[in-house]
């Protein structure tokens, strides 16, 4: 059981955010997500990038194929608006489409909003890396991955990723019984 770091790339794609127009809020959010959730030691990768279809696959794959993370999470792009592209971009790279987690993002969104019918976030792997598309609202991250996030360090264990432990106040992981945790 591999018990290193979890590299996390941390995508936010949006064309006026990456030109100066608007702080980008996407990254800030996950990164105070990811240090109140993950209690195992994590580091991550961040970008900051433009609605275009081709920057997002090069950037998914260098992510995954040359830096080496383990989790990719992207912010933004997941509408229905003619330049929101990042489940294309996504699917584009995927090795293995996982379904279950944009149905998942999708219901946990509708608890608060009618138009999370709209989105249209996907996760895949991409060798041994598991990609998620989240909502690029602050709010909107914490409540997708407060309803995801308890797969997710199963689903790392299954594609060969590093052990993941949550802090159970703000996350619990699930895994079946039969997952045991790797022996200090």
């Amino acid at each position: 059981m591999n018990t290193s770091a979890l590299l996390i790339g941390l995508v936010s794609i949006s064309d006026r955010a990456s030109s100066g127009v608007y702080e980008d809020k996407g990254i800030p959010g996950l990164r105070e997500w990811f240090e109140a959730a993950l209690k195992s030691a994590w580091r991550m990768e961040t970008r900051l990038i433009p609605d275009e279809q081709p920057v997002i696959e090069r950037t998914l794959i260098e992510l995954v194929d040359v830096v080496g993370c383990g989790l990719v999470l992207t912010t933004g792009g997941t509408g229905p608006a003619p330049r929101d592209v990042t489940p294309e971009a996504t699917l584009a790279v995927a090795h293995k489409v996982l379904p279950g987690f944009g149905e998942q993002m999708r219901q946990t969104s509708l608890k608060y909003v009618p138009t999370a019918i709209l989105s249209r976030q996907v996760g895949v792997i991409r060798g041994r890396a598991l990609i998620l598309n989240l909502p690029g609202q602050p709010k909107a991250i914490k409540e997708t991955l407060d309803g995801v996030f308890p797969a997710v360090p199963y689903c790392i264990d299954l594609i060969g990723g590093p052990y993941v432990e949550t802090n159970d106040d703000v996350c619990k992981a699930f895994r079946p019984k039969s997952a045991r945790a790797p022996v200090s």
